[in-house]
């Protein structure tokens, strides 16, 4: 299949490999060359613009960090709305449903459907190939579409309308946020009391406190200390502020959300937005006056 692929950044590199990999001809572009080069070198074709992208192929991916950003792309001058083959915009990035339903309805007027495919299980699942991708669109264009997903991970079908994909990617993204931000807290206070904190990781991925941010983030990252899952703070706290502005908009319950909002915001002020996201143990730790983990 002919794709069209924009954004090779931390996600848009090895989903990008992985598409060339599997036998698909990719044309791709992103705003720095050092990016682009390696998906040449495996024979991948370079385009000048996201528009000339979409001269060229009738399905377009992107992976792109902001939801401003990805309009500019879909939508913008330059963007993938003036192209001249494009038949359908896949968007594998956090945008938020709003965001998706907007730019849907701009790229219906000149007949190209959004496909809705946010992707969840970071850089690792990224370049494995054990991504979790959520699909909302038009039947057939799902269907043109889901065997080149497929080399991304498992494919869930989520719906048909536009942001119904961005709305699941929001509530697994901040049960995530959660998850992270309450281990914190649970581990600082069993190193307080005197507790090892490797050994209260083992009790608890053995018994009812596992977790994601227990069984993956902490083993690998956290306890070590190298903080190098590839995934940072502002795309995490993003996708916090996405859930939550959703769940106001919804007039649903947030009162838990709010407070993991809280810790992600403070991880932000205090870190910085390119900071790894599993350093939000940092703000826990200076408050208890104490280091977790680490030789």
């Amino acid at each position: 299949m002919d794709i069209g692929f924009i954004g090779l950044g931390n996600m848009g590199q090895p989903m990008a490999r992985r598409l060339i990999e599997a036998g698909h001809k990719l044309v791709v572009y992103d705003t720095r060359n050092d990016a682009v080069a390696p998906l040449i070198a495996l024979g991948a074709q370079t385009a000048s613009s996201p528009q000339d992208v979409a001269d060229r192929v009738e399905t377009v991916m992107a992976s792109l960090p902001e939801p401003h950003i990805v309009a500019k792309v879909a939508t913008g001058e330059g963007g993938v709305i003036h192209g001249k083959r494009i038949k359908r915009f896949v968007d594998l990035s956090t945008t938020g449903a709003k965001a998706a339903i907007d730019i849907a309805a701009a790229l219906a007027k000149k007949n190209i459907v959004q496909v809705d495919s946010p992707v969840s299980g970071g850089v690792g699942g990224a370049v494995k190939g054990t991504l979790a991708v959520m699909v909302s669109g038009p039947t057939a264009d799902v269907a043109a579409v889901k065997d080149a997903l497929a080399v991304f991970g498992p494919v869930f079908v989520i719906g048909e309308k536009p942001g119904m994909g961005q709305t699941m990617k929001l509530a697994n993204n901040v049960l995530s946020a959660c998850n992270m931000a309450a281990s914190c807290e649970a581990i600082v206070l069993g190193v307080k009391a005197g507790l090892d904190p490797k050994i209260m990781i083992d009790v608890m991925n053995s018994s009812s406190g596992r977790n994601s941010a227990t069984q993956d983030k902490w083993p690998k990252a956290m306890l070590p200390r190298t903080f190098n899952l590839g995934f940072a703070t502002a795309l995490m706290t993003k996708d916090v502020r996405l859930a939550l502005q959703e769940m106001k908009a919804l007039d649903v319950p947030h009162d838990i959300m709010d407070a993991v909002g809280r810790a992600w915001e403070t991880c932000i002020a205090e870190l910085g937005p390119g900071s790894d996201f599993t350093e939000i143990i940092k703000p826990a730790e200076k408050r208890a006056g104490l280091v977790v983990g680490g030789k």
